[in-house]
């Protein structure tokens, strides 16, 4: 997968609530695909869809404990998408400082007319 589809994926990944919410849980701790129904009013298999899209974009990943596979959250994809939007970040802040600096020109021009 190249640099842009696994930014893409992981964006889709974001995109739906119920993924956030599960990925917030999994900041707590690993937990069985089970633990992550509960707080939800839907079925195993569509969490297990979500859980898909998830491993699919790196932010989990699961692993093998007998009869249990607990999923983990996976930091490498968000850093990913953290370095994409500190590049924006910086552009932004560089337009605002040009910004607040033209400001600040016309006030002083405005006080000295």
């Amino acid at each position: 997968m190249t640099p842009s589809e696994r930014l893409d994926a992981t964006f889709m990944a974001l995109a739906d609530s119920t993924r956030r919410a599960i990925l917030a849980r999994l900041m707590q701790g690993e937990a069985s695909v089970m633990e992550l129904v509960e707080p939800f009013d839907m079925s195993q298999p569509a969490i297990s869809k979500h859980l898909k899209v998830l491993e699919r974009a790196g932010l989990i990943s699961r692993g093998r404990d007998a009869q249990r596979r607990p999923c983990r959250i996976e930091g490498e994809a968000l850093a990913e998408v953290t370095g994409w939007l500190e590049v924006y970040r910086r552009v932004w802040e560089g337009n605002f400082g040009r910004l607040d600096t033209l400001l600040a020109e016309l006030q002083a021009n405005k006080g000295e007319a």
